[in-house]
């Protein structure tokens, strides 16, 4: 069974560090059972190969998804999971951390994230928040004052309970926390940080002109995870947290909606995502919120992802942190609260909605590079053909440049042109230029797209920027038209119920197209939806704010209880 285990935990990805354990305890099981399988097995004497046959098997051999330094990428359909992370492996986004749990984002990752970073800080200002700081470290005693808060989160925290070390006077084990400097109020490293933030908004709150009151921050946060997936589930990860106090419940809730359709607009526009936006079943809301907004990404695999998530607060922080603010009528008033954040989630959304068996694909206005320009240099003794390239490079740079494109000249002479044009296709790079000697007496070049269309294309020199504009322009209207079909032709309609738990229960994160998703009428029970949760895995994503507003489920009967139907609920497995 422990072996059963650990394949399972290898398909769905995790990482080497958290599958030690498993392994450990594995290992101990066996050598109670019987010691000599665990005993170190003599090296066999094989005779010497021919080194040429020995280079000839090495090669045709397929690379072990163990292997970190292996550029193999597994094929979706031979392993979903296996292929999300070499992706992430081999287009260098990220990498292992020494601390479990916890992932190194590399450049080109995090210059995905800035791009991400960089639209939605416009957005969310031209919202009317503004961007602060506030503490990393937590008192124990702010999470205790709201009790739904502290229950959703106290099974991931992580607890600063000393501010000093010291060395182990038996000398037996280095360095140790310090018994003279324990914390009176231990400090949680925030899972998110409503309870600070409410802490400041009852010093800053006074009067209604003080509101609406909206606070953003950049940072990251800490929530413990035993089972991990890079970008999609780490103990530690960035994201953006907005908090906002209101006079209102009106002004409150339009808050929390009009942000939650600021994150669906972002996801069309910038990663061409297409979402489906709707509010989560009670069960499912946000720890201490009256109402949890999301938007829901659908994978190429068929599962869902829950990309953003906007909370309406109703009173319940400020109650708890004393947030009152006189009207102008001169009474006190509790304030009304919501708060809304995206992760870098995105960035595992964004690999899995567009990327392919040969790489990562990018929608051009998220790439951090929309156009990398490979010069073909001439001969070497060619100095008139070296002049001419550069000064047409030259030109052709600055022309997509005038644009407004994001241009990488890859003009390293040490790796050959075929080797670029594999690195860059693999890292997700909309467009590759190609620009040699015969292109330039000829006054053109060469356009590769990463996809969206077969084959090269020959472009005159002085259409270039013009061209990869509207080139570019296209690929991201394809990108999100396939999102759209995929996700349009994904979601099953009025299936029973044994139709979805049948398709859904032996639906695996490694399968490649699975069932979907599903729209069905539901009555709220979450005593029902615990039960379907347990029997095929299935969860309620959201109540699809659409069908819901016009009354879809009117009329019908639940699709699990056969009672009326109080809302359109749509399931899935998720990530």
């Amino acid at each position: 069974q422990k072996g059963d285990e650990i394949r399972t935990l290898k398909d769905d990805g995790i990482s080497k560090d958290d599958l030690k354990p498993h392994v450990a305890e594995l290992l101990e099981l066996k050598a109670q059972l019987d010691p000599s399988s665990v005993a170190p097995k003599k090296k066999k004497q094989q005779q010497q190969q021919p080194k040429k046959k020995k280079q000839n098997q090495q090669q045709n051999q397929k690379p072990t998804n163990d292997d970190a330094e292996s550029d193999y990428i597994t094929p979706r359909a031979e392993n979903y999971s296996r292929w999300y992370n070499d992706i992430i492996r081999v287009c260098d986004l990220a990498d292992d951390s020494p601390v479990r749990g916890c992932m190194v984002i590399k450049p080109w990752g995090m210059s995905l994230w800035d791009s991400i970073k960089n639209d939605l800080d416009a957005r969310i200002k031209e919202h009317g928040a503004e961007n602060a700081y506030f503490p990393l470290l937590i008192p124990k005693s702010f999470l205790e004052k709201e009790a739904e808060h502290v229950d959703g989160f106290a099974k991931e925290c992580a607890v600063v309970t000393h501010h000093r070390l010291t060395a182990d006077p038996s000398g037996e084990q280095g360095l140790i926390a310090d018994p003279e400097a324990e914390l009176e109020d231990p400090l949680i490293i925030r899972p998110t940080s409503e309870t600070m933030i409410w802490h400041m908004f009852k010093k800053w709150i006074v009067s209604h002109r003080d509101l609406p009151l909206k606070m953003n921050q950049w940072a990251n946060v800490m929530r413990w995870e035993m089972r991990t997936r890079p970008f999609l589930r780490t103990s530690e990860f960035l994201w953006q947290e907005g908090h906002t106090a209101h006079a209102t419940y009106e002004g409150a809730l339009e808050d929390a909606k009009d942000m939650l359709t600021q994150y669906a607009d972002m996801c069309e526009k910038l990663l061409a995502i297409p979402v489906v936006k709707g509010a989560k079943s009670p069960s499912e809301r946000f720890a201490g919120a009256e109402e949890t907004f999301t938007i829901e990404a659908l994978m190429q695999n068929g599962w869902a992802l829950q990309s953003g998530t906007s909370h309406f607060l109703g009173q319940s922080f400020g109650k708890a942190f004393d947030v009152t603010f006189q009207d102008k009528d001169g009474k006190q008033q509790d304030v009304w609260g919501t708060s809304w954040g995206v992760s870098t989630r995105l960035l595992g959304a964004l690999i899995m909605t567009h990327s392919d068996d040969a790489g990562l694909v990018l929608p051009p206005r998220v790439a951090p590079v929309q156009v990398v320009v490979v010069p073909i240099p001439p001969k070497k003794n060619d100095e008139e053909g070296k002049v001419a390239l550069n000064d047409a490079l030259d030109n052709l740079v600055a022309d997509l440049k005038s644009k407004g494109l994001k241009v990488k000249v890859d003009d390293r002479d040490y790796v050959r042109n075929g080797a670029k044009y594999f690195e860059w296709e693999r890292k997700g790079v909309p467009l590759r230029i190609e620009l040699g000697p015969r292109d330039v007496k000829g006054g053109v070049c060469v356009f590769k797209y990463r996809v969206g269309s077969e084959g090269k294309e020959t472009v005159n020199l002085d259409e270039v920027g013009t061209k990869a504009a509207e080139g570019l322009d296209n690929l991201q209207e394809y990108l999100l038209d396939s999102a759209k079909e995929r996700l349009a032709g994904n979601i099953n309609m009025m299936a029973t119920y044994e139709q979805m738990r049948d398709a859904l229960e032996a639906d695996e994160a490694s399968e490649y197209d699975g069932p979907g998703l599903y729209l069905v009428p539901w009555k709220c029970d979450a005593e029902n939806e615990d039960k379907i949760k347990e029997e095929c895995k299935a969860t309620i994503r959201c109540y699809p704010t659409d069908v819901n507003e016009a009354g879809m489920w009117e009329g019908k009967k639940c699709f699990y209880s056969g009672e009326d139907a109080t809302h359109m609920a749509l399931f899935g497995r998720a990530f």
